[in-house]
Protein backbone atom coordinates (compact mmCIF):
# COMPACT_ATOMS: atom_id res chain seq x y z
CA UNK A 1 0.00 0.00 0.00
CA UNK A 2 2.66 2.40 1.10
CA UNK A 3 4.40 1.84 -2.47
CA UNK A 4 1.15 2.35 -4.25
CA UNK A 5 0.37 6.00 -2.43
CA UNK A 6 4.22 7.20 -3.16
CA UNK A 7 3.63 5.84 -6.81
CA UNK A 8 0.20 8.18 -7.36
CA UNK A 9 1.62 10.82 -5.29
CA UNK A 10 4.75 10.94 -8.21
CA UNK A 11 2.07 11.05 -10.59
CA UNK A 12 0.21 13.79 -9.09
CA UNK A 13 3.60 15.80 -8.93
CA UNK A 14 4.31 15.17 -12.80
CA UNK A 15 1.06 16.20 -13.74
CA UNK A 16 1.28 19.15 -11.43
CA UNK A 17 4.87 19.79 -12.89
CA UNK A 18 3.43 19.18 -17.08
CA UNK A 19 0.22 21.51 -15.96
CA UNK A 20 3.20 24.16 -14.93
CA UNK A 21 4.71 23.94 -17.65
CA UNK A 22 1.93 24.33 -20.01
CA UNK A 23 0.50 27.37 -18.18
CA UNK A 24 3.98 29.09 -18.41
CA UNK A 25 4.07 28.42 -22.51
CA UNK A 26 1.22 30.07 -22.73
CA UNK A 27 1.60 32.88 -20.41
CA UNK A 28 5.09 33.46 -23.09
CA UNK A 29 2.82 32.81 -26.02
CA UNK A 30 0.71 35.55 -24.71
CA UNK A 31 3.07 38.32 -24.08
CA UNK A 32 5.50 38.07 -26.67
CA UNK A 33 2.29 38.44 -28.32
CA UNK A 34 1.81 42.29 -27.08
CA UNK A 35 3.02 44.64 -28.59
CA UNK A 36 4.12 46.58 -25.98
CA UNK A 37 6.01 44.43 -24.58
CA UNK A 38 8.18 43.41 -28.15
CA UNK A 39 8.61 47.07 -28.53
CA UNK A 40 10.14 46.98 -24.91
CA UNK A 41 12.38 44.45 -25.83
CA UNK A 42 13.37 45.86 -29.40
CA UNK A 43 14.56 48.60 -27.94
CA UNK A 44 16.22 47.35 -25.00
CA UNK A 45 18.05 44.69 -27.73
CA UNK A 46 19.10 48.75 -29.74
CA UNK A 47 20.25 50.45 -27.06
CA UNK A 48 22.63 47.16 -26.50
CA UNK A 49 26.17 48.69 -27.98
CA UNK A 50 27.74 46.09 -29.84
CA UNK A 51 31.42 46.97 -29.93
CA UNK A 52 34.29 45.10 -31.90
CA UNK A 53 36.16 44.82 -28.35
CA UNK A 54 33.04 43.08 -26.72
CA UNK A 55 32.59 40.72 -29.69
CA UNK A 56 36.25 39.77 -29.99
CA UNK A 57 35.98 39.32 -25.87
CA UNK A 58 33.63 36.11 -27.08
CA UNK A 59 36.50 34.73 -28.34
CA UNK A 60 39.08 31.75 -27.03
CA UNK A 61 42.15 33.06 -25.24
CA UNK A 62 44.10 31.37 -27.80
CA UNK A 63 41.90 33.27 -31.13
CA UNK A 64 42.34 36.62 -28.86
CA UNK A 65 46.26 35.75 -28.72
CA UNK A 66 46.10 35.50 -32.41
CA UNK A 67 44.28 38.65 -32.96
CA UNK A 68 46.63 40.51 -30.94
CA UNK A 69 49.73 39.01 -33.03
CA UNK A 70 47.86 40.19 -36.08
CA UNK A 71 47.60 44.36 -34.61
CA UNK A 72 51.53 44.38 -33.84
CA UNK A 73 52.13 43.12 -37.53
CA UNK A 74 49.77 46.31 -38.84
CA UNK A 75 51.36 48.51 -36.83
CA UNK A 76 54.72 47.36 -38.21
CA UNK A 77 53.16 47.61 -42.02
CA UNK A 78 52.12 51.09 -40.79
CA UNK A 79 55.64 52.49 -39.79
CA UNK A 80 56.81 50.68 -43.39
CA UNK A 81 54.31 52.63 -45.16
CA UNK A 82 54.61 56.27 -43.40
CA UNK A 83 58.76 55.27 -44.51
CA UNK A 84 56.80 54.85 -48.03
CA UNK A 85 55.59 57.78 -48.12
CA UNK A 86 58.74 59.94 -46.95
CA UNK A 87 61.00 58.50 -50.02
CA UNK A 88 57.65 59.71 -52.29
CA UNK A 89 58.53 63.14 -50.85
CA UNK A 90 62.21 62.94 -51.66
CA UNK A 91 61.17 61.58 -55.04
CA UNK A 92 59.01 64.56 -55.48
CA UNK A 93 61.81 66.82 -54.55
CA UNK A 94 64.19 65.18 -57.04
CA UNK A 95 61.92 65.43 -59.85
CA UNK A 96 60.68 68.95 -59.15
CA UNK A 97 64.40 70.12 -59.61
CA UNK A 98 63.90 68.24 -63.50
CA UNK A 99 60.64 69.89 -64.03
CA UNK A 100 62.06 73.28 -62.74
CA UNK A 101 63.78 73.91 -66.44
CA UNK A 102 60.75 73.74 -68.24
CA UNK A 103 58.48 75.91 -65.62
CA UNK A 104 61.40 78.77 -65.75
CA UNK A 105 60.82 78.45 -69.68
CA UNK A 106 56.95 78.59 -69.56
CA UNK A 107 57.18 81.45 -66.89
CA UNK A 108 59.62 83.50 -69.55
CA UNK A 109 56.54 82.68 -72.46
CA UNK A 110 53.87 83.80 -70.24
CA UNK A 111 55.43 86.87 -69.03
CA UNK A 112 56.73 87.88 -72.76
CA UNK A 113 60.62 87.47 -71.01
CA UNK A 114 61.26 85.17 -73.93
CA UNK A 115 59.71 84.20 -77.25
CA UNK A 116 59.52 80.15 -78.32
CA UNK A 117 61.51 79.25 -81.08
CA UNK A 118 59.64 77.75 -84.50
CA UNK A 119 60.44 74.04 -83.45
CA UNK A 120 59.46 74.84 -79.53
CA UNK A 121 55.81 76.68 -81.23
CA UNK A 122 55.33 74.01 -83.86
CA UNK A 123 52.29 71.66 -82.26
CA UNK A 124 50.81 68.92 -83.80
CA UNK A 125 47.02 68.46 -82.54
CA UNK A 126 45.23 64.95 -82.15
CA UNK A 127 42.11 66.70 -81.84
CA UNK A 128 40.56 66.97 -85.40
CA UNK A 129 37.97 69.41 -84.09
CA UNK A 130 40.82 71.60 -82.83
CA UNK A 131 42.77 71.83 -86.49
CA UNK A 132 39.27 72.30 -88.25
CA UNK A 133 38.80 75.10 -86.23
CA UNK A 134 42.58 76.59 -86.73
CA UNK A 135 42.59 75.68 -90.75
CA UNK A 136 39.43 78.08 -90.76
CA UNK A 137 40.52 81.02 -89.36
CA UNK A 138 43.67 80.59 -90.75
CA UNK A 139 41.78 80.78 -94.02
CA UNK A 140 39.32 83.38 -92.79
CA UNK A 141 41.74 85.85 -91.21
CA UNK A 142 44.06 87.77 -93.66
CA UNK A 143 46.84 88.65 -91.05
CA UNK A 144 47.97 91.95 -91.57
CA UNK A 145 52.11 92.32 -90.56
CA UNK A 146 51.49 95.76 -88.85
CA UNK A 147 49.24 93.93 -86.60
CA UNK A 148 51.46 91.74 -85.51
CA UNK A 149 54.04 94.28 -83.88
CA UNK A 150 51.77 95.20 -81.47
CA UNK A 151 52.85 95.71 -77.53
CA UNK A 152 51.45 92.53 -76.35
CA UNK A 153 53.56 90.56 -74.43
CA UNK A 154 53.24 87.00 -73.29
CA UNK A 155 50.20 85.92 -72.87
CA UNK A 156 47.83 88.04 -71.29
CA UNK A 157 46.01 86.79 -67.91
CA UNK A 158 47.43 83.33 -68.23
CA UNK A 159 47.38 82.42 -64.18
CA UNK A 160 43.78 84.73 -63.65
CA UNK A 161 42.36 82.36 -66.67
CA UNK A 162 43.32 79.40 -64.65
CA UNK A 163 41.73 80.68 -61.18
CA UNK A 164 38.45 81.31 -62.93
CA UNK A 165 38.36 77.91 -64.73
CA UNK A 166 39.11 76.05 -61.76
CA UNK A 167 36.47 75.25 -59.61
CA UNK A 168 38.49 74.35 -56.45
CA UNK A 169 40.08 78.19 -57.17
CA UNK A 170 37.05 80.21 -58.38
CA UNK A 171 35.06 79.22 -55.87
CA UNK A 172 37.86 81.32 -53.42
CA UNK A 173 37.75 84.47 -55.76
CA UNK A 174 36.04 87.78 -55.06
CA UNK A 175 35.21 90.13 -57.76
CA UNK A 176 37.18 92.61 -56.31
CA UNK A 177 40.24 90.44 -56.57
CA UNK A 178 40.27 89.48 -60.09
CA UNK A 179 42.17 92.79 -60.90
CA UNK A 180 44.73 92.02 -58.05
CA UNK A 181 45.50 88.50 -59.65
CA UNK A 182 46.08 89.52 -62.91
CA UNK A 183 49.16 90.56 -61.94
CA UNK A 184 50.17 86.87 -60.99
CA UNK A 185 53.32 86.06 -62.36
CA UNK A 186 54.22 82.21 -61.66
CA UNK A 187 53.51 79.92 -58.91
CA UNK A 188 56.17 77.37 -57.34
CA UNK A 189 56.05 74.61 -55.21
CA UNK A 190 59.18 74.25 -53.07
CA UNK A 191 59.96 71.04 -51.41
CA UNK A 192 61.53 71.08 -47.88
CA UNK A 193 65.38 70.21 -48.40
CA UNK A 194 66.89 66.34 -47.67
CA UNK A 195 67.24 65.88 -43.78
CA UNK A 196 64.64 68.46 -43.00
CA UNK A 197 61.03 68.00 -41.33
CA UNK A 198 58.48 66.98 -44.48
CA UNK A 199 56.97 69.94 -45.66
CA UNK A 200 56.33 72.13 -48.86
CA UNK A 201 55.75 75.67 -49.44
CA UNK A 202 53.17 77.13 -51.78
CA UNK A 203 55.17 81.02 -54.14
CA UNK A 204 52.60 83.61 -55.94
CA UNK A 205 54.70 85.59 -57.54
CA UNK A 206 53.18 89.03 -58.30
CA UNK A 207 54.56 92.06 -61.07
CA UNK A 208 54.09 95.22 -59.67
CA UNK A 209 50.37 96.44 -58.39
CA UNK A 210 48.57 99.38 -56.94
CA UNK A 211 47.61 96.72 -54.23
CA UNK A 212 50.75 95.52 -52.50
CA UNK A 213 54.21 96.01 -52.51
CA UNK A 214 55.15 91.80 -51.52
CA UNK A 215 56.75 90.73 -55.49
CA UNK A 216 56.23 86.85 -53.49
CA UNK A 217 53.08 85.74 -51.41
CA UNK A 218 54.07 82.36 -49.93
CA UNK A 219 51.91 79.68 -47.64
CA UNK A 220 54.06 76.79 -45.86
CA UNK A 221 52.69 73.77 -45.18
CA UNK A 222 54.12 71.17 -42.30
CA UNK A 223 53.68 67.67 -42.63
CA UNK A 224 54.12 64.38 -40.87
CA UNK A 225 53.89 60.37 -41.80
CA UNK A 226 54.09 59.16 -39.15
CA UNK A 227 51.43 56.45 -37.36
CA UNK A 228 49.61 57.74 -34.39
CA UNK A 229 50.99 56.04 -31.43
CA UNK A 230 47.40 56.16 -29.92
CA UNK A 231 45.24 55.10 -33.13
CA UNK A 232 48.05 53.64 -35.50
CA UNK A 233 45.43 51.64 -37.04
CA UNK A 234 44.17 55.13 -38.78
CA UNK A 235 47.65 55.86 -40.55
CA UNK A 236 46.22 56.86 -44.33
CA UNK A 237 49.45 58.51 -44.80
CA UNK A 238 51.17 61.53 -44.71
CA UNK A 239 48.73 64.50 -43.26
CA UNK A 240 48.83 68.35 -43.04
CA UNK A 241 49.99 69.08 -39.00
CA UNK A 242 50.22 73.04 -39.06
CA UNK A 243 50.68 75.58 -41.81
CA UNK A 244 51.89 79.00 -42.12
CA UNK A 245 51.10 82.29 -44.48
CA UNK A 246 52.83 85.80 -44.77
CA UNK A 247 52.21 89.60 -44.09
CA UNK A 248 50.73 90.98 -46.86
CA UNK A 249 52.32 94.66 -47.24
CA UNK A 250 48.63 96.30 -48.28
CA UNK A 251 48.83 99.47 -49.89
CA UNK A 252 46.69 102.33 -48.57
CA UNK A 253 42.79 101.53 -49.06
CA UNK A 254 43.58 98.47 -51.04
CA UNK A 255 43.51 95.35 -48.21
CA UNK A 256 40.32 93.54 -50.00
CA UNK A 257 40.34 91.31 -47.01
CA UNK A 258 38.80 93.94 -44.74
CA UNK A 259 36.27 96.02 -45.25
CA UNK A 260 34.85 99.30 -43.44
CA UNK A 261 31.48 99.45 -42.19
CA UNK A 262 29.25 102.48 -40.61
CA UNK A 263 27.72 101.65 -37.41
CA UNK A 264 25.29 104.43 -35.65
CA UNK A 265 26.35 104.80 -31.83
CA UNK A 266 24.13 106.39 -29.27
CA UNK A 267 25.56 107.81 -26.36
CA UNK A 268 24.07 106.81 -23.08
CA UNK A 269 24.12 109.64 -20.62
CA UNK A 270 23.41 112.49 -23.55
CA UNK A 271 21.18 110.77 -25.83
CA UNK A 272 22.84 112.20 -29.34
CA UNK A 273 24.06 109.45 -32.18
CA UNK A 274 27.24 109.72 -33.79
CA UNK A 275 28.31 107.04 -36.47
CA UNK A 276 31.59 105.70 -35.94
CA UNK A 277 33.73 103.26 -38.77
CA UNK A 278 34.73 99.78 -38.43
CA UNK A 279 36.97 97.47 -40.10
CA UNK A 280 35.64 93.91 -40.37
CA UNK A 281 36.58 90.47 -42.21
CA UNK A 282 36.02 90.14 -45.80
CA UNK A 283 35.72 87.04 -48.25
CA UNK A 284 38.97 87.19 -50.32
CA UNK A 285 40.82 84.76 -52.24
CA UNK A 286 44.04 86.74 -49.95
CA UNK A 287 42.72 85.01 -47.05
CA UNK A 288 44.20 81.95 -48.19
CA UNK A 289 47.69 83.43 -46.87
CA UNK A 290 46.79 83.43 -42.83
CA UNK A 291 47.25 81.96 -40.32
CA UNK A 292 50.20 84.27 -39.95
CA UNK A 293 52.95 83.03 -37.56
Amino acid sequence: NSFSKTEDTASESLEAAKNASNKKEKLADQVMQNPQVLAALQERLDNTPVTPSSYIETFPKAVIRRIDALKKLQVKCAHIEAKFYEEVHDLERKYAALYQPLFDKRREFINGEAEPTDAEAEWHSENEDEEKLAGELKNAVVIDEKAEETNVKGIPDFWFTIFRNVDMLSELVQEYDEPILKHLQDIKVKFSEPGQPMSFSLEFHFGPNDYFSNSVLTKTYKMKSEPDKTDPFSFEGPEIVDCDGCTIDWKKGKNVTVKTIKKKQKHKGRGTVRTITKQVPNDSFFNFFSPIK
